[in-house]
């Protein structure tokens, strides 16, 4: 393509302008807004003093103009880049966008073929400076399992990338069962010098076979200006690899699931690459896959350069509970016993938060092993005991029993009742396993304790925030006719509550704001995060479960939407008091950013559309973006 000098020389003076305001911490150039994913913003005009005084500073409608009024909302959970006043996004409406991040004025969009759609839920994208004669590029993957690169400067294709752009990630290598099976990109890339590292999505559910059919989970490196093959790193081992031995021969060949469809992140300083692994398929089933299946539900760490295996840490030994680790591995400093300790934390759906030494995988509290209840499905073999930290104590609710079924509003309590004796549920703890042809729940369940938003770290007061959810799953195993056993938490993903009210009916509160000092390990505060509007007044102060995460400023104040009450949040990061509280036209169930604008005001932007939550509604389709009067 023939390029312009003028271009050239406005785009370098983009990317020179974009790596000061980077190096300077005013922007938010990754969804985890650094490489650790510590989501902390240093800068400092908004402050527990005044937080209350932001006023919203513009919107954007994700769905396009040309749409038809009564065209289908579409869920989004994109976590917007901003890189030199220039926000990307992209779009459950099959669009890569450029926005003016003071204004929220377009300035360029891209239309993705085919009615292609980036990532499960468009979570974002990575930004890459360039390199190799290409310049600072946007890069995303998508539900048809492309990789795209476009110029940062004007949303163009880089047509040095793969295809005219395009890298089709459905390669032989990891499309066992053929070209034909489904493999996304669930969320966005990790770059790492000139490197694109993927994760994979073939699916963890049984899809048409409960014998692991689909493609592999590997995760898999490429060459940012050429979209060439660096690495892959085999997530269910070869033979003669480290950890084939906890699989049979059997099971391990052509397994699917076991992938990175979260958030990975790295370590520049050591080159080492985090990956939060996934359940194996099928993971509500381990029938046919005896052994603890490594690397599934795994925190694993490999050489970010050429994919080497150098630690894990298995969170859950052979899941049938779909207790997938995919939060963003986060990067901490740990103080303890006067040495500062290089840490990584893993924290996720079964509410279990594990600091380990980063460098070697070696908890920093303490794990123990314990004993847990044994599996009644015929032919499953479940691991006789499951790891535990032995700090922190678990972040969200970890057992359930009669007296702790909701309690309030007469209605719902008696309606839970009902429901419970109807169905014969029984109310267990974490890691009991799914009832053979009879339900059990087990907290936290598969929506969580902390799914794959993970928290944010405020290094100056040494705090680990996140948001939790206690909203359980029941599960029940049965045999079909043809001798499979399936879960029926699936195709219904019922979950522990009233299906029309999305009420729980488990003890409040539903949705809690959780800190944790990682210096200590203790628990420094529990802050009940949501209200149920369709109770009366005096009894909604419930909580509510969600999606999407937290975000903590170097002045001290936490931001967060998830809930499923429509709020957008500011809370006192030291103590969780409630700073300020604004109603949106959806709920925010993505996890807020914040950057300097052109006009030198700090702005806190999320993506509302709603719809996070199985069968939640939704309402909107916009990025919001907020700022304190000028």
């Amino acid at each position: 393509m023939k390029t312009s000098g003028k271009w050239l020389l406005g785009t370098a003076a983009l990317a020179l302008a974009a790596t000061a305001a980077m190096a300077a911490g005013t922007d938010w150039p990754m969804v985890g807004q650094d490489l650790g994913a510590n989501r902390y913003v240093t800068l400092t005009q908004i402050t527990p003093a005044n937080v209350a005084k932001l006023q919203k500073a513009w919107s954007f409608h994700l769905r396009p103009a040309s749409a038809p009024a009564d065209a289908r909302l579409r869920m989004s959970q994109d976590i917007p880049l901003v890189v030199g006043n220039v926000m990307y996004i992209v779009s459950p409406y099959s669009q890569a966008i450029a926005l003016n991040a003071t204004t929220g004025e377009v300035i360029w969009k891209y239309d993705i073929p085919d009615n292609d759609i980036p990532s499960s839920q468009a979570r974002g994208a990575a930004y890459w400076p360039g390199g190799n004669g290409v310049p600072a590029s946007i890069i995303f993957g998508s539900v048809k399992g492309r990789l795209y690169s476009l110029r940062a400067s004007d949303g163009k294709p880089n047509t040095g990338f793969g295809e005219n752009g395009i890298v089709n990630l459905k390669t032989p290598e990891v499309m066992q069962h053929g070209m034909q099976e489904g493999y996304i990109l669930p969320s966005p890339p990790v770059v790492y010098k000139n490197l694109v590292i993927t994760g994979a999505g073939p699916g963890e559910g049984p899809g048409g076979s409960s014998h692991g059919a689909g493609p592999a989970g590997d995760t898999r490196a490429w060459d940012a200006a050429t979209g060439k093959l660096v690495w892959t790193f085999h997530t269910v081992p070869r033979p003669g690899e480290m950890g084939y031995d906890s699989w049979t021969p059997e099971a391990a060949k052509n397994r699917s699931g076991v992938n990175v469809w979260g958030y990975m992140t790295v370590d520049a300083k050591r080159g080492i690459l985090y990956m939060p692994l996934g359940a194996p398929n099928n993971d509500m089933v381990g029938t046919d896959r005896p052994g603890n299946n490594l690397f599934s539900s795994s925190l694993v760490a490999v050489d970010a350069n050429t994919g080497k295996y150098l630690w894990h840490f298995q969170v859950t030994h052979h899941d049938i509970w779909d207790m997938d680790t995919q939060s963003a591995p986060m990067l901490v400093d740990v103080k303890k016993d006067g040495k500062t300790i290089p840490a990584v934390i893993t924290v996720n759906k079964n509410a279990l938060m594990f600091i380990l030494d980063r460098t070697n995988g070696k908890p920093i509290f303490g794990a123990e092993e314990r004993p847990v209840p044994q599996s009644e499905v015929p032919g499953e073999k479940t691991s006789p005991t499951q790891p535990f930290p032995v700090k922190p104590e678990q972040l969200s609710v970890g057992t359930i029993t009669r007296e702790t079924l909701y309690k309030g509003v007469p209605e719902h309590q008696a309606f839970c009742e009902k429901y419970v004796a109807d169905n014969q549920f029984t109310l267990a703890s974490t890691y009991t396993p799914p009832g053979y042809e009879h339900w059990t729940v087990a907290p936290p369940g598969t929506q969580g304790g902390v799914n794959y938003y993970g928290g944010s770290f405020d290094p100056k007061r040494h705090l680990f925030v996140v948001n939790v959810n206690n909203l359980f799953q029941p599960m029940k195993v049965v045999k079909t006719a043809d001798g499979e056993f399936v879960n029926n938490a699936r195709p219904a993903i019922r979950r522990f509550w009233d299906n029309d009210k999305h009420l729980p009916c488990n003890q409040t509160p539903w949705g809690q704001l959780v800190a944790v000092d990682v210096n200590t390990g203790d628990v420094v505060y529990r802050k009940t995060l949501g209200i149920t509007e369709s109770f009366p007044q005096g009894q909604q102060d419930t909580g509510r479960p969600g999606l999407g995460g937290t975000t903590v400023t170097a002045t001290g104040v936490t931001f967060v939407g998830a809930t499923d009450d429509r709020r957008f949040r500011a809370f006192e990061t030291a103590t969780g008091r409630n700073l300020w509280t604004t109603t949106l036209n959806a709920s925010a169930e993505s996890t807020p950013i914040s950057y300097q604008g052109s006009d030198g005001r700090q702005f806190v932007a999320v993506t509302a559309t709603g719809g996070g939550l199985i069968g939640a509604k939704l309402e909107g389709d916009e990025v919001v973006a907020f700022a304190l009067p000028k």
